[in-house]
């Protein structure tokens, strides 16, 4: 369980990468593995007793949700729209 801790780390900084890209399916997979990320910390914090951890990032889990639900909108719309 240990073990959980490091692919969460890894999947949070390969988000905060993708998450600046210009491309909606790039946020959108950033979004993805942000919500992946927070859910192996929830594991292991409430593991190793971190309540406030795994409080954190199940808060930043729903901002990350709403992220994600705000960018495949607005990569909905843009496809919508005719020059």
């Amino acid at each position: 369980m240990d073990l959980f801790q490091w692919p969460a780390m890894v999947a949070i900084v390969l988000a905060s990468w993708l998450v600046g890209s210009k491309r909606a399916e790039r946020r959108a997979t950033a979004f993805a593995v942000f919500i992946l990320g927070n859910v192996l910390w929830v594991v292991w914090g409430l593991y190793v007793q971190a309540y406030a951890l795994a409080l954190l990032d199940i808060v930043l889990c729903g901002m990350n949700l709403r992220g994600f639900i705000k960018n495949r909108a607005a990569a909905q719309e843009k496809a919508h729209v005719v020059p």
